[in-house]
């Protein structure tokens, strides 16, 4: 059981020029492979299902407990992936909102996606899946409340979704769009107005804290694209 657990941040949890996607790894204190790193997991137990045998692994492994969503992708097989026995991984993504600063173990960092450093295993082929998917799911589904806080301005969610798709999103378009769907509604506030003054923006929320479809054939663009959807 891995999981691919993801956060908007600077990136390893550094002061850094802007936001990245980061994933959380471990670095491995026993062979094989000494010293790499290594997406958080272990082994089923007898009496669970993957899922919580997932979550169990986060709070045992890196006392991660905060997170938003969490769901299984694939399964790597390959007979000579890990040295020894055979070995079959489940992966799982999952999410934690930006906000969230929870406390990790010494040997635990979150790594920009874009700079791995050197991985154990299949493990940056599972990262980069696991990115693949949720690249994918920020089109054509909700699961976008996994990273953001749970109040926010446009202009955040914007920097949100352009880190995750890896090209700047146009803040107008993506209101326009998510705000049709359903996705996000207003809450009613706003925030404060910055030092130049100027009119408060608009706070926003998601409509939803699970994973739903809310247009299975859509597909944000990059720019050069004639409007932001398909």
């Amino acid at each position: 059981m891995l999981t691919a657990v993801f956060q908007v941040g600077n990136g390893g949890g550094q002061q850094g020029p802007r936001p990245r996607l980061n994933v959380l790894l471990w670095q491995r204190a026993r062979e094989p492979q000494l010293g790499r790193w290594s997406l958080p997991g272990g082994l089923l137990r007898d009496d669970e299902d993957v899922t919580t045998s997932a979550r169990r692994l986060l709070a045992e492994k890196v006392d991660l407990r905060e997170i938003a969503h969490l769901e299984q992708l694939a399964v790597f097989s390959d007979p000579g992936r890990v040295p020894g026995a055979r070995t079959i991984a489940s992966t799982f993504l999952g999410l934690v909102p930006s906000p969230a600063d929870p406390e990790l173990p010494g040997d635990t960092h979150w790594h920009p996606v874009d700079d791995l450093p050197p991985m154990a295993f299949d493990h940056a082929p599972m990262v980069a899946h696991a990115h693949s998917r949720l690249v994918a799911k920020m089109s054509y589904t909700n699961i976008g409340f996994g990273l953001a806080p749970t109040e926010f301005i446009i202009s955040t969610l914007r920097d949100i979704y352009s880190v995750v798709l890896g090209y700047q999103v146009d803040a107008t378009n993506l209101q326009r769009v998510l705000v049709r769907r359903g996705v996000i509604t207003r809450t009613g506030t706003t925030a404060r107005s910055g030092r130049s003054g100027g009119r408060p923006a608009a706070r926003y929320r998601f409509t939803d804290s699970e994973l739903r479809v809310t247009d299975e054939f859509a597909a944000l663009r990059p720019p050069g694209w004639v409007g932001l959807e398909s």
